[in-house]
């Protein structure tokens, strides 16, 4: 007889269906499918030449130890160059204050794994990042959410929801925001409701996970302090920073980093040391050498020119091909690498995903982006993979599309 493993499998896994979003990327193979699914930083932005000639000093000098066991908290000489890397944007840490993670998404699942017990509430974003919600799914917390605004979170609802929580004598274990560029609507928070979630946070005792993946890619406007900077200057200590060299450097390399109070990064590293161990040495040296000899702000500079055309030829024949008798909105992000578009209520994106593929057109449906009760009529669109003979042609394809179920 044939063994039921469902018995033995973990509580925490009871129900859980892992990240949809990567299931959906199977169905892409048809090298004629435009694809505005993935989150993917173009590769002819990746510092080609450069990361040859590191790589190449790499295998020459030390090909010893790139490939041994390294430090669990990870590379003291990425350590010092994260240092240096941050002071440009205000915040002050040292090396006891920051843990080498082996990408964006380990830093998130080792955030839910330190702080959420099954019942924990959370506070997120309508919609918020996927990954986020897939990596705390683990630890099987309670998802409240707030639709969020056109300046950032509903801070106004998030205060009357702890309210009416107190009475029941709970609060939420954290706040999770992307206040940059949000992944996935494209949304940045304003600086009058950084303050004010700060205000909350600290009248409520409540930690703000801040997750920064798209921060230097700001294309319009002026940038706005990191929430991180914002409770320094108060000297709280309230904040955890999530950082990523996926999307400044290249996403193959699986290095980032979180950053917060020492005693909560002693404790991540304490669990790190019970999952990955080791972020590898080379992946970390490759990006100690990006921040120190590959000359990164004219590199983040050209990303910056580079995707903010592609951003302006997708608005524009957004603007040509959908009317606003089509009932179709969008977002208008000052950078990152998303906008959020909201189609007429009664279709379904899930089921519109299936149907743009037959028009050799993709996007993820909205629903993927909800922590409980999914709203249906959104889908996120990446503008940063495709060309923008692509993105010009996708668009014609997506109205089509829309177009038939109107």
């Amino acid at each position: 007889m044939k063994k039921n493993w469902n018995s033995q499998f973990s509580d925490n896994l009871k129900g859980y269906g892992g990240y949809s979003i990567g299931k959906l990327f199977a169905l892409l193979s048809d090298p004629e499918i435009i694809s505005l699914a993935g989150g993917l930083p173009s590769p002819e932005m990746f510092p080609k030449e450069d990361m040859r000639n590191a790589s190449q000093k790499l295998l020459l000098e030390n090909l010893d130890t790139i490939f041994q066991y390294t430090n669990i908290k990870g590379e003291s000489s990425l350590l010092e160059a994260i240092i240096k890397f941050l002071k440009r944007d205000n915040i002050d840490v040292s090396e006891e204050n920051i843990m080498i993670t082996s990408s964006g998404q380990h830093g998130l699942d080792i955030t839910g794994r330190l702080f959420l017990n099954p019942g924990d509430i959370v506070f997120v974003d309508r919609p918020t990042f996927a990954g986020a919600i897939v990596a705390f799914q683990l630890q099987r917390p309670e998802f409240i959410g707030f639709d969020i605004e056109e300046d950032g979170p509903d801070v106004a609802s998030y205060l009357k929801k702890i309210k009416e929580l107190q009475k029941q004598d709970k609060k939420p274990k954290f706040i999770y925001v992307v206040p940059d560029f949000q992944n996935p609507s494209g949304i940045t928070m304003s600086l009058e409701k950084r303050e004010a979630l700060l205000d909350l946070s600290y009248e409520y005792d409540i930690p703000i996970i801040e997750d920064s993946p798209y921060r230097d890619l700001r294309y319009y406007g002026k940038t706005i302090p990191s929430i991180f900077e914002l409770d320094q200057r108060r000297e709280e200590g309230n904040v955890i920073g999530l950082y990523t060299f996926s999307k400044l450097f290249c996403p193959g390399i699986r290095v980032g980093f979180n950053i917060g109070p020492k005693d909560v990064i002693a404790r991540m590293i304490n669990i790190k040391e019970g999952n990955v161990l080791n972020t590898p040495k080379y992946n970390q040296d490759m990006c100690t050498a990006f921040l120190t000899e590959m000359n990164y702000e004219p590199h983040l500079e050209k990303c910056r020119n580079y995707y903010r055309e592609k951003l302006k030829v997708f608005l524009q024949t957004m603007e040509k091909y959908f009317p606003a008798k089509m009932g179709v909105t969008w977002t208008k992000p000052e950078g990152g690498l998303f906008l959020w578009v909201t189609v007429p209520e009664h279709i379904d994106t899930y089921e519109l995903f299936y149907e743009a593929l037959k028009f050799k057109v993709a996007f993820v449906p909205g629903s993927t982006f909800y922590g409980e009760n999914s709203s249906k009529n959104h889908m996120r669109i990446n503008f940063s993979f495709a060309s923008k003979e692509q993105l010009a042609e996708a668009v014609k394809r997506l109205s089509s599309c829309i177009k038939s179920k109107l």
